[in-house]
């Protein structure tokens, strides 16, 4: 049974030392107390009437062995814990910085080479990586558990997170600050790549997306594409009203806007209702969508509309 997430970056195994010691000392302590409880209980119960309590006063030794050795572990747990902050907050001189931004409720990544993924970070093992974190709205906190990593990110300033993945794999994200309605649907992935891999995908040579759903049905794929880019966060698919509008039944229906306005929800529809949110507000609704441009295909858009139509 594992009591703590995998550990998979260089971070990790200072923090669950940490932990540990602290779990061990309390354990300790709290089997040790509850023994002299009722060791005490039981020396120095009443066994007359005519019993007294003896007068003490006080215990020089016990006094002080009971000040000096909590002094002693609280000293120790201090220091292990600010060797491991200072490791946490020091950014490595090769460090390669990704910027990231929060939104309700949604993660972008931007990387050096131009590159952007939703809701998908990609980074190479065993190569340093700084997080350079803000928030387009509400405060949003940023969470890798397997990384044992978490910082909080804010509108009005830069927030930072440094650290070296030791494994390769997929962990998950998580915002850890209420931040909404939506906040629990606000996940993310971590992929951890081979060098190799990371530079083929940095180059475009591979496409995660299509390569996984080159022999699914569109409509698969835009499943797929509904949980994986946070739409889940914000449109139903049963019908249940939302933060936005549930997408059952949305395709060739009539949409009145707040500004009196309506339109047919065709494919042009859906597709700027994606890539420019603002332009067309439906009725009962506020203006909380972001813009996907930028951040998904054209083959990613039409999947997503092949979804929809299949939502009768």
């Amino acid at each position: 049974m594992n009591w703590l997430p995998v550990s998979a970056s260089t971070f990790a195994p200072g923090v669950d030392f940490v932990l540990w010691l602290v779990t061990i000392i309390s354990v300790i302590s709290c089997i040790l107390i509850g023994f002299l409880l009722v060791y005490f209980v039981i020396k120095y119960r009443r066994k007359s009437d005519n019993d007294q309590t003896p007068a003490i006063t006080h215990d020089s030794f016990l006094e002080t062995l009971w000040t000096v050795i909590p002094t002693i572990l609280c000293i120790v747990i201090f220091i292990y814990g600010y060797v491991f902050y200072d490791q946490y907050t020091t950014t490595p001189k090769n460090a390669v910085e990704i910027n990231v931004t929060a939104k309700q409720w949604l993660w972008t990544f931007d990387y050096s080479n131009g590159k952007k993924t939703l809701n998908e970070l990609y980074v190479p093992i065993g190569q340093p990586i700084r997080l350079v974190m803000q928030s387009d709205d509400v405060l949003h906190s940023f969470f890798v558990p397997a990384f044992r990593v978490k910082q909080d990110l804010m509108g009005n300033r830069y927030t930072y997170i440094n650290f070296t993945a030791t494994k390769e794999g997929v962990f998950d994200i998580y915002c850890t600050e209420y931040c909404g309605t939506a906040h629990s649907n606000m996940l993310g992935k971590v992929h951890v790549l081979s060098k190799e891999k990371f530079a083929s995908w940095e180059d475009g040579s591979a496409k995660k997306v299509q390569k996984a759903s080159s022999n699914l049905p569109p409509a698969e794929v835009g499943r797929q594409l509904y949980s994986d880019k946070g739409c889940v966060a914000c449109h139903s698919i049963d019908g249940a009203d939302g933060v936005g509008p549930t997408w059952k039944g949305l395709f060739g229906k009539n949409r009145i806007f707040a500004d009196g306005t309506s339109i047919l929800a065709d494919e042009n529809y859906i597709k700027e209702s994606i890539l420019y949110p603002g332009e067309k507000i439906v009725e009962g609704y506020g203006p909380v969508m972001p813009s996907y441009k930028g951040l998904l295909e054209d083959s990613d858009i039409t999947a997503i509309i092949e979804y929809i139509k299949s939502l009768k």
